[in-house]
C-alpha cells in the first residue's frame, strides 16, 4: 500500500479463513497485488483499476472479482473508502478456475428474500462451483427483518453501508450502524432487524460451494 491505511476486522488470526479490511486511500494511494484471490467494492470515492494491461474505473458501488495471482494495480483517484476481501482459493477437480470480473451493484438485479419484497438481496458474484465465496448486498425497508433466526455452516463477514438496526448474535443483541462490521463464525445464531427512518444495507462474505471439512487434518 501507499498513501492508504487498512482497518482489519477479521483475518486468520483471529480464527477467520479470509482478510476483510477497509482500505482508506488518500488521492493518489495505490493497492498492489495479492497472491490470493480479492473483491474490491467501493464504498466512497472513486479508483482506476489497471488488470490484464486494461485500465478500468470504478465510482461508488463499483467492484471487481480478482482471481487469485491476478496482477492487477489499484489507484484511487481521490480520497476513497473501499472494502477489501482477500481468501486463498480452495480449487475443485474438473471445475474451471472464476473468472474476472469488474462491474457495479446497480447493474445487478436484486430479489426479495422468502418473498418479501421489503427485503432485497444482490448476488454480486455469479452462482458458479468455481466461485467458493459468495459476496452480497442486503437492503432493508425500515422495520423489515429476517423471517428467522438463522444458523449456517459459513462463516461470514458483514459491514454495514447504510442506515442501522439491530443484530442479534447468539443471545446478545447489538445495535448497529454505517460503518460497523461483524465477524460470525460456523453455526452462530444470528437475526438482524432494521430500525430507523431510512432502509439499512450491508456487504455481507460468506465461503460458498465447498465442503466444511475440505483441507483439515486429522
Amino acid at each position: 500500500m501507499k498513501a492508504c491505511s487498512a482497518i482489519v476486522h477479521a483475518s486468520p488470526a483471529l480464527g477467520a479463513k479470509f482478510t476483510e479490511y477497509t482500505a482508506e486511500f488518500e488521492a493518489g494511494g495505490e493497492l498492489g497485488s495479492t497472491e490470493a484471490q480479492r473483491l474490491i467494492f467501493v464504498i466512497e470515492g472513486s479508483l482506476k483499476l489497471e488488470v490484464n494491461g486494461k485500465m478500468n474505473e470504478l465510482g461508488a458501488r463499483g467492484y471487481a472479482y480478482l482471481p487469485e495471482g491476478s496482477q492487477h494495480r489499484v489507484v484511487a483517484a481521490n480520497p476513497s473508502r473501499v472494502a477489501v476481501i482477500e481468501k486463498p482459493y480452495q480449487a475443485l477437480a474438473a471445475v474451471d478456475r472464476p473468472h474476472l470480473i469488474v462491474s457495479n451493484e446497480d447493474a445487478v438485479s436484486s430479489y426479495p428474500l422468502d418473498d418479501d419484497p421489503s427485503l432485497q438481496v444482490k448476488c454480486l458474484l455469479p452462482d458458479e462451483m468455481s466461485f467458493d465465496f459468495a459476496v452480497n448486498t442486503m437492503v432493508y425497508q425500515p422495520g423489515a427483518s429476517l423471517s428467522m433466526v438463522e444458523m449456517h455452516v459459513m462463516e461470514h463477514g458483514l459491514i454495514m453501508l447504510e442506515g442501522g438496526g439491530i443484530y442479534r448474535l447468539d443471545d446478545s443483541w447489538y445495535p448497529v450502524t454505517a460503518g460497523d462490521f461483524i465477524w460470525m463464525g460456523p453455526w452462530c445464531p444470528q437475526w438482524f432487524g432494521a430500525i430507523g427512518k431510512v432502509p439499512a444495507k450491508y456487504l455481507i462474505y460468506k465461503d460458498w460451494n465447498r465442503h466444511p471439512l475440505a483441507g483439515l487434518r486429522p
